[in-house]
């Protein structure tokens, strides 16, 4: 299965505490970028998310936002621990023993106190499974998103495929005609300027011409490279950087052959190749 990095998917959940809103979206990147924007209420689970996104996906900039919203204070049932409250008291005295200037504590500064809320722990761990769930949720929906983007980019590929194999196979049946066009051009020249035509000299001429317009090695590498390009396809597994290394490849060859152009169709032909390899380069970078 191939799949692009670009991707969307959001929940939201009932948990215990409140509404658990997850969204995440990922755009193309060399390497996984993750950017978690986590509110209060959910921060300290920032490891846990980390580890969950970075076994899931490869490559990409990814953004995570999570939020609880939490329910109100009159639909909770809020109970203090008085074991707690006392070591707190007794801290609290100890300390100003020893630093009579220091502010005694605030209500609010009690009421954060880990451990004075009773049942904190288990709403950790009850929070900590629901965000897990729904972030593996989540991961799915946009693993399968990012699975029908590929499944388009690739079939756009094997179509630019297609097309530069036909304008490969135009090609090979050119270079005879050029080769017999520079004849009769070259043979009309030596006899206009010798009044004769020097056989020995055609032939001469004409072998170096043919070593300089030889494009039967860049035609053969053009298709090897298509081929694997299209075994890379099949393959299924992450080939976003083989295969972006492949087109620098397809390009060079495509150069080569327009550089050992001497006629307008085989001009043409290499124009039109490098166009289909940048449209399918672009297609490329979305491909984790």
């Amino acid at each position: 299965m191939m799949f692009s990095m670009t991707g969307y998917a959001s929940l939201e959940s009932e948990v215990a505490s409140g509404v658990l809103l997850l969204e995440l979206r990922s755009v193309n990147h060399r390497y996984l970028e993750l950017h978690l924007k986590l509110d209060d209420n959910v921060r300290m689970f920032e490891p846990l998310v980390r580890e969950l996104i970075s076994a899931r996906l490869g490559r990409g900039k990814v953004e995570c936002r999570i939020s609880l919203m939490q329910r109100n204070a009159d639909q909770r049932q809020v109970q203090l621990d008085d074991n707690v409250l006392q070591q707190l008291a007794q801290m609290t005295v100890s300390v100003q023993r020893h630093f009579p200037e220091s502010r005694p504590l605030s209500v609010a500064d009690i009421l954060r106190w880990p451990g004075v809320m009773l049942g904190d722990a288990a709403d950790h761990e009850v929070l900590a499974e629901a965000i897990k769930e729904s972030l593996v949720k989540v991961l799915q929906d946009m693993t399968e998103s990012r699975a029908r983007e590929g499944i388009k980019l690739k079939a756009l590929i094997h179509a630019r495929l297609a097309e530069m194999e036909v304008l490969v196979d135009q090609v090979r049946p050119l270079l005879p005609a050029q080769l017999k066009v520079y004849q009769e051009r070259l043979s009309a020249k030596l006899q206009e300027a010798l009044k004769s035509v020097d056989e020995e000299r055609v032939r001469q001429e004409l072998t170096i011409f043919a070593q300089r317009i030889d494009v039967d090695e860049e035609l053969s590498r053009l298709g090897a490279h298509i081929e694997e390009v299209k075994r890379i396809l099949e393959a299924g597994s992450p080939a976003g950087k083989r295969l972006d290394f492949l087109m620098q490849e397809l390009n060079r060859e495509a150069n080569t052959l327009g550089a050992k152009s001497v006629s307008t169709e085989v001009s043409q032909v290499s124009m039109a190749l490098k166009l289909l390899i940048e449209q399918m380069r672009e297609q490329i970078q979305n491909i984790e």
